[in-house]
């Protein structure tokens, strides 16, 4: 039975590697496993062991904590979500727009937060 850790590592696995852009078997090949074992990982059915989760971090690019991000002693609190509930970040809208954010040049990118952000609300002219 998958523990609340279990499920935390799989979600902080499973948007990583989406954000990336990276199949499970992509994922999979990178650490010498099959990707059955990734989706059991992702689903919180199986446990990672540390020496795993270091490969794991390392083929995703991050450090291992990025894993534990949002975990407190009590609790495992929960991903960002918005108003209607839904996870923020495992929609892939919301990927696919981080992904070509990080496309632009730096002042694209600068004026398209500036622009959001106006529509939001915070209005935050460029300096």
């Amino acid at each position: 039975m998958a523990t609340d850790i279990d499920l935390h590592l799989g979600k902080r696995l499973r948007r990583r590697r989406r954000l990336l852009g990276l199949t499970q078997q992509q994922l999979a090949l990178a650490v010498g496993i099959r990707f059955q074992q990734i989706q059991k990982y992702e689903c919180g059915a199986n446990r990672i062991s540390a020496a795993r989760l270091f490969q794991l971090a390392k083929a995703l690019e991050t450090p291992v904590n990025y894993f534990y991000d949002g975990l407190s002693d009590e609790s495992v609190e929960a991903a960002p979500v918005q108003n209607d509930g839904i996870e923020v970040f495992s929609r892939k809208e919301t990927l696919d727009l981080i992904q070509a954010y990080y496309r632009l040049s730096e002042r694209p990118r600068r004026r398209l937060l500036d622009l959001a952000k106006s529509l939001n609300g915070e209005s935050e002219l460029p300096q």
